[in-house]
């Protein structure tokens, strides 16, 4: 199995017992993100946009909401319906199934290429590679992740310290761990960066579908599941007011054309 073939079951298939809680507790994206996207990098409504990786489209409904044609690229079968169910009535939404690596999409066909909280998942070279072939000349490429802050408070530490006993793989696939170096490297250029803030009040429900929708944690069967959750309701009970937490957020945009190839 090639590198790219690997990257498309691990992504097709990793979120499929946790599409309802990606959907309903994940954050969306502040409004500095669209304002970056428009004031300083010329989105407009005649641009077209392919948002690769797009799950159940948080940044795509952002972007449809600018007016501008968006196609979602998307492996994973059930967040790709939970998209188009949410996205149909608008006009300029197309959606396919797709990788980074293989999107299906036409040749110099993009003004934009957008990953939102997807390109830690990725071949970086077979992206890369992809992505110069369905873009424009000229065209930007624009990553987006929200990246949970993991000490700027109390609560904020225990649940890190929570995450980091029971999730299963945690180390190995937090979107944290994408170094500006390989970012740099995938660029092969100047590029820019950009934070917002962010953030999310949530309840106890709220939070428990927020921790389950995370790739890396133990699901209901398995048995640090229960513990898991018991460990979580102490965390809030302990930090809550009135009746809620506040989850933080650096939302971070890396924005930029890309550089010619590398030898080799």
């Amino acid at each position: 199995m090639s590198r790219e073939q690997a990257g498309e079951s691990k992504t097709a298939t990793r979120f499929n017992d946790r599409v309802e809680n990606y959907a309903a507790h994940r954050p969306g994206y502040p409004p500095g993100v669209s304002d970056l996207l428009r004031e300083e990098l010329g989105l407009t409504k005649v641009s077209k946009v392919a948002d690769v990786g797009s799950g159940t489209g948080f940044l795509s409904e952002l972007l449809l909401g600018e007016g501008c044609e968006v196609t979602c690229v998307e492996p994973n079968d059930a967040m790709r319906a939970v998209a188009e169910a949410n996205l149909k009535s608008y006009p300029n939404f197309r959606s396919v199934k797709g990788t980074a690596e293989a999107t299906t999409l036409d040749a110099a066909s993009f003004d934009f290429v957008t990953a939102a909280q997807a390109f830690h998942w990725f071949d970086p070279e077979g992206a890369r590679r992809e992505f110069r072939r369905i873009l424009k000349p000229g065209g930007r490429v624009v990553l987006v992740w929200n990246m949970r802050r993991l000490d700027s408070s109390p609560f904020l530490r225990d649940y890190e310290s929570l995450l980091r006993e029971f999730g299963t793989d945690y180390a190995q696939v937090n979107c944290e761990q994408v170094s500006d170096e390989r970012i740099a490297e995938f660029f092969g250029g100047e590029f820019g960066v950009k934070s917002f803030d962010n953030f999310q009040p949530v309840d106890f429900a709220s939070l428990r579908g927020r921790l389950l929708s995370s790739s890396y944690v133990p699901l209901e069967g398995h048995p640090n599941h229960e513990p898991m959750l018991a460990r979580l309701r102490r965390v809030f009970d302990e930090h809550q007011r009135e009746g809620r937490v506040r989850i933080e957020y650096d939302a971070k945009v890396f924005y930029g054309r890309l550089g010619a190839d590398s030898a080799g």
